[in-house]
């Protein structure tokens, strides 16, 4: 698929660089990426993947733009407002790249559409914010052998990963089992306006590597983004033999039969507790002979700005291979700053086979808000 001269100039940053070449932007302009989503990760990646010139893209999402979109959904203006966002998106797309094809399905993805959907497309971005489709989206992409880049938001913290069939661990994998209702929406907890788009666009970052050939992508590794520290986390993830969608006894054969909550094998839900729900532990554990377990999972040097007393530091970055200073039982409760990063080491610790992981809702952002307005929460 060749290039025209106006597509030359538009891509000259591209051809430049070794790694892509020309033939690495004609692989960009015969894939067919699909953008589950266009909200707050949605409309970054779909923006640079228009930009950088993928040959067709996909737009999911039945909602319509509201004004509290617009605080992170930059695709979108005032005068969208009450519009469809896939239609007010393709249009954007197309006035920012004429060349390429931009395909809006205005539908909610449910089991009986997922498999068509999915399948006309090469590569899948997920940036939905339900869990129940993250599962069907994940499900559907391991059944179907489609790479698929996720990635979610959550107050000043982000998370990203890719999948590719038969290279490395699938999202559930990772999050076996997480009932909906577990993580709290952007609307109920809030979001940094610009979270999302620092974590769309690694999305877009992926699709782009994926579908060069550039580079090295995120397999086997869960990216975490601390906004307020600015600090990047990569955990190491392993596939999982016993997961439901690509273990080597895979239960999901279909895409309904797929869902959120996981049968008898899966796992339970960490605990959500609130700041105030915490305080009230701490204050019954007073004097107990066996303390509360708390980990805090910052870094190092945050922890020793202030932290909860007797909690115990256990950054992030080393949970999992120090894992077995927590027995099986011990049920630790997991802090961090704004609630992203305990919300993960929740997952690594059931990973692990400790039985009843929690975290704190909001992190020690929240407990400042709530219970200690003097407790100083350390950012970079």
């Amino acid at each position: 698929m060749g290039l025209s001269a106006e597509e030359r100039a538009r891509y000259q940053r591209h051809l430049n660089l070794p790694e892509i070449g020309l033939s690495g932007q004609q692989r960009l302009k015969a894939t067919r990426v699909l953008v589950i989503g266009t909200g707050g990760l949605g409309c970054p990646a779909a923006l640079y993947l228009a930009a950088a010139g993928i040959g067709t893209l996909g737009l999911v999402d039945f909602d319509r733009v509201e004004l509290s979109n617009l605080q992170r959904q930059v695709l979108f203006a005032s005068a969208d407002l009450g519009r469809l966002k896939v239609e007010a998106a393709r249009e954007r797309l197309l006035a920012l790249n004429p060349d390429i094809e931009v395909r809006a399905h205005a539908l909610t993805l449910d089991t009986d559409n997922v498999r068509q959907i999915i399948g006309e497309y090469d590569i899948v971005l997920d940036g939905s914010d339900r869990l129940s489709t993250r599962y069907l989206v994940n499900d559907a992409c391991v059944l179907l052998g489609k790479p698929l880049v996720t990635a979610a938001v959550h107050r000043f913290e982000g998370q990203a990963m890719t999948y590719i069939p038969g290279r490395g661990p699938c999202y559930r994998c990772l999050f076996p089992s997480v009932p909906e209702g577990t993580a709290a929406s952007c609307a109920d907890a809030g979001v940094l306006g610009v979270l999302p788009g620092v974590l769309g666009t690694l999305q877009a970052s992926e699709a782009v590597k994926l579908a060069s050939g550039a580079g090295e992508p995120l397999v086997g590794r869960l990216l975490t983004y601390d906004a307020l520290t600015v600090t990047f986390t990569a955990l190491p993830v392993s596939r999982r033999g016993d997961c439901r969608a690509c273990g080597d006894a895979a239960e999901i054969k279909a895409p309904e039969d797929s869902g959120v909550v996981c049968g008898s094998g899966g796992l339970e839900p960490a605990r959500r507790l609130s700041a105030i729900g915490l305080r009230v532990l701490l204050d019954a554990d007073a004097g107990h002979a066996v303390p509360l377990v708390l980990i805090d999972v910052r870094e190092s040097w945050e922890f020793a700005t202030r932290h909860l007393p007797g909690a115990r530091n256990i950054p992030l970055g080393e949970l999992e291979w120090r894992i077995a200073e927590l027995a099986p039982d011990d049920a630790p409760i997991f802090v961090c700053r704004s609630g992203g990063r305990s919300l993960a080491a929740c997952a690594l610790a059931r990973r692990a086979g400790i039985t009843a992981p929690g975290h704190l809702e909001g992190g020690l952002l929240a407990w400042a808000e709530h219970v200690d307005p003097d407790f100083e929460v350390a950012f970079g």
